[in-house]
């Protein structure tokens, strides 16, 4: 099994501290994988579980692995940051009452770069076949902030990604090596956008081609 090293989770926990996240979830899966899947940041369930991409959005991806013949075993999963990003928020119970609670939200671009090391280990030592970005913060964190995933979803993309050079930097400088990456929309995105669903499914019709065609 691919790990990354302690000391490089410990780096990625002292980068973050004073932002507002919870936790910290580990990546998961095969260290010879054919997708790395690169997403967001974990929600409520990846911190109470520890487990990446489960929940609604989790099952969601499920089905579209499934969709191409691929199971989660096949597959390395990590995201562009590793603790959960939350903001205050409150909530109407049925009873009228009003309560505070903790809700998901986007990680800031400082978050992101506190825990860029973690994923630029993984991409230059599990060398993946091809990745597939969800959703808009995964696909910058790669491509830049001008990638669009409204633009680019299903497209087969082949350059160089952005990694941090410098751990007391906060830009990004590209890579020598180039890597193969589709980008699509976060398996989340259907829930509140229905409409995208029909537009996920061809996008993953797509990974699955690309696959096969980068196999043989």
């Amino acid at each position: 099994m691919f790990t990354i090293p302690d000391d490089l989770i410990e780096l990625g926990k002292t980068r973050i501290q004073g932002h507002a996240v919870q936790g910290f979830v580990r990546s998961y899966g095969n260290p010879n994988p054919k997708l790395l899947l690169v997403g967001e940041a974990p929600g409520e369930n990846e911190i109470d579980t520890g487990v990446p991409f489960i929940g609604r959005a989790g099952n969601e991806l499920m089905k579209s692995l499934e969709s191409v013949g691929l199971t989660r075993e096949d597959v390395y999963m990590t995201s562009s940051v590793r603790s959960r990003p939350y903001k205050w928020g409150t909530k109407k119970e049925r009873d009228g009452t009003i309560v505070k609670r903790i809700y998901n939200r986007a990680p800031k671009p400082s978050e992101i770069i506190a825990h860029a090391p973690l994923l630029d280990y993984e991409i230059q030592h599990l060398n993946p076949l091809l990745i597939v970005t969800l959703g808009t913060i995964g696909l910058q964190r790669l491509l830049g902030t001008s990638a669009k995933v409204t633009e680019l979803h299903g497209q087969l993309i082949h350059q160089p990604v952005q990694y941090l050079s410098n751990l007391e930097d906060r830009h990004y400088e590209w890579t020598t090596n180039s890597y193969t990456i589709v980008p699509t929309f976060h398996p989340a995105s259907v829930f509140y956008r229905p409409s995208l669903r029909e537009q996920v499914n061809l996008d993953w019709l797509q990974v699955g081609q690309y696959l096969k065609e980068i196999s043989s």
